[in-house]
């Protein structure tokens, strides 16, 4: 049986036919609208089932009855250059097992994401980031059904707002292939 003519998962629905997915690379150029930020280098990382945005300063509080969370995020890597304050309603907390292999339970925030001309809703956890080599993490639920990723290339998709980010060259690299 070829694979067009497989039918769905029991319980799936068909799923509607669509245009070609964009394709990404293991890292891309994000930006973050809703937040102010208008890119953000990041890992797209299959392994990894959730979304992940560097954050410092965390500070909890209630907003009309509903908790919120103040923080810090910090868009250039190794620098304060760009830092942005923000807030936003808490939507979850997960449990989530970073590579440390330690549980740890984060603060989920949903916000509004830009790849090349992509934008959708993603939930976010919140962790800091420090030592990990980007500043955020692309994860498979917010990479399911929008994008095809191609492990062996990075940067596939221009960035949404070339420039604009203080610290970050205006020139974007070309994609890149990985040699071996």
């Amino acid at each position: 049986m070829s694979s067009s003519s497989r039918s769905p998962e029991p319980g799936r629905p068909d799923p509607a036919p669509t245009a070609p997915l964009p394709h990404v690379g293991w890292r891309e150029w994000v930006g973050l609208p809703s937040l102010g930020i208008p890119r953000i280098k990041a890992k797209v990382d299959t392994g990894a089932r959730s979304s992940s945005l560097h954050a410092t300063d965390l500070e909890e509080f209630e907003k009309g009855g509903k908790p919120w969370i103040r923080f810090t995020v910090l868009p250039v890597q190794k620098s304060d250059q760009g830092m942005v304050r923000v807030q936003a309603p808490v939507a979850d907390r997960r449990a989530v097992r970073p590579s440390t292999g330690r549980l740890e339970v984060r603060p989920v925030v949903e916000v509004e994401v830009q790849v090349g001309d992509v934008r959708f809703p993603c939930e976010v956890t919140l962790a800091r980031r420090d030592q990990m080599g980007f500043r955020m993490l692309l994860g498979r639920t917010a990479l399911r059904r929008r994008f095809l990723v191609d492990p062996g290339r990075s940067y596939l998709q221009p960035p949404s707002s070339p420039g604009d980010t203080p610290g970050d060259p205006a020139d974007v690299p070309p994609p890149t292939e990985v040699s071996e």
